[in-house]
């Protein structure tokens, strides 16, 4: 890592000594620079962000235009998730040991590219199967390059200022998946008026590629600056840190599973419903396709606002079980809402909003509460995996549901997979407290204990 905090802008300068504004700008040992260094690496993710959510974004028009019911149009959502269950152990072992973090942010951050445009591609030529290919190919890169992401962050940044650049990261990735929602419809729309069906969805998708090609610039810029920071601060390229030692899962506390799926079962009742949500809110709402997509892209954007602010509130007060369980419940309320009342959508969008925030606030940070420090790549790579195959699993169920049974049993599913969810806090609550109690202390308590 960086040794900017012996070296650089937090020593006393004497007033001749001062830096010039250009030396910090272009100097990595200066805090100017390194948050240059961040917006590239906010800037190198925004576009795998952008286009996960297009399908989402322009489901009625995907669905109409390339002829396919909801169950086929769940695939899109799903192809991407399925390669990441196995990759989301290895990312880490690429960057290391076969690309390197410059090199690897480039190659993922190209096959983000080429997934959207043979995505783009399938609509342009009117073939489905070319579609699902595209988000296919798409799912290859996106999970690895937010693993780029973080090992950047991880060597430009350290200690107390890593906590605030991974919350900033977080939010941009948010941006990116609401930009996407306000956008997309209202690009279609506009092309509408000058071409026609399948011809007007491929190409707003093709223009939708541009976000991946700006993301894929931005790589190469924070590679070349990456380069010239080793060099200045004579320090050795990046790297995860992960060990990944697939035995290692047999070792894994009960807690650890109990976590695992609190963040399958929570995140089921979010990513999906998003991705559904537009039509769902056309449908029950009475809502115009804007203002449909508006709404769906909030809880997204709540989500960018919010995450910072919470990852520091869980930060100061500890307590993350009980962070966790009202999470749940507040995701509950906001189903229990949809299903049963017409009252106006904002309230339950922006509850969804809320415990999307704090779960993912507050659940990730305890994994290492519960696993040894040399486990912990394993532990989030297998963590990941099972969300993968969680929302791998979920659009095909709720996909055909709603072509089947309709939204309001779609909402069931939703309302179960989060009763679940209380269950599996409600046990982990009660092991924790039979144990050392670590998950549940105040940050006081924990320091106490860790000392």
């Amino acid at each position: 890592n960086n040794t900017s905090e012996e070296m650089g802008d937090d020593i006393t300068l004497l007033p001749d000594d001062r830096p010039s504004f250009w030396k910090m700008v272009t100097h990595p040992q200066y805090r100017i620079h390194r948050f240059i260094a961040l917006a590239f690496m906010c800037f190198m993710g925004f576009g795998n962000y952008f286009v996960y959510d297009i399908p989402g974004s322009l489901q009625s028009k995907i669905t109409s235009d390339m002829n396919v019911n909801t169950a086929a149009f769940g695939t899109l959502y799903s192809v991407y998730s399925w390669p990441n269950v196995i990759i989301s152990f290895f990312g880490g072992f690429l960057i290391d040991r076969v690309f390197g973090i410059r090199l690897g942010a480039v190659v993922f951050a190209s096959i983000v590219l080429a997934g959207q445009l043979v995505f783009a591609f399938g609509g342009i030529v009117n073939r489905f199967w070319v579609m699902q290919l595209g988000r296919f190919i798409f799912g290859l890169g996106g999970e690895n390059l937010a693993v780029t992401q973080n090992t950047y962050a991880v060597s430009w940044f350290q200690g107390k200022e890593l906590n605030m650049v991974f919350g900033f990261q977080l939010s941009f990735a948010r941006v990116g998946s609401t930009v996407n929602f306000l956008v997309m419809g209202k690009l279609y729309n506009y092309l509408k008026t000058y071409y026609t069906g399948y011809t007007c969805l491929g190409i707003a998708l093709i223009i939708a590629s541009s976000t991946c090609v700006f993301s894929l610039l931005s790589s190469i810029i924070l590679g070349f600056m990456d380069k010239r920071a080793e060099k200045l601060l004579n320090r050795s390229e990046g790297k995860t840190g992960e060990v990944i030692k697939l035995t290692d899962v047999r070792y894994f506390s009960f807690k650890f599973w109990m976590l695992s799926l609190i963040c399958v079962t929570s995140y089921t009742a979010i990513f999906p419903f998003v991705g559904l949500g537009t039509v769902f809110f056309m449908q029950k709402y009475d809502l115009q396709f804007d203002d449909a997509n508006t709404i769906d892209g909030f809880a997204y954007l709540m989500s960018a606002i919010m995450s910072p602010i919470l990852g520091l509130l869980v930060d100061l007060t500890g307590r993350n079980l009980l962070w966790i369980f009202s999470s749940t419940l507040i995701l509950l309320a906001s189903h229990v809402v949809f299903t049963f009342t017409t009252w106006n959508p904002w309230f339950p969008v922006v509850l969804l909003g809320l415990g999307y925030s704090v779960m993912s606030s507050a659940l990730w940070p305890m994994v290492a509460l519960v696993i040894p420090e040399h486990q912990l790549g394993t532990a989030y790579g297998a963590m990941q995996s099972i969300q993968n195959l969680g929302l791998a699993i979920a659009p095909l169920i709720a996909g055909y549901l709603i072509d089947y049974k309709g939204y309001i049993v779609l909402e069931v599913f939703f309302l179960a997979c989060l009763c679940l969810c209380v269950l599996c806090n409600v046990i982990l609550f009660m092991s924790d407290a039979q144990g050392d109690g670590i998950l549940n202390m105040s940050r006081k308590q924990r320091a106490e204990m860790q000392k």
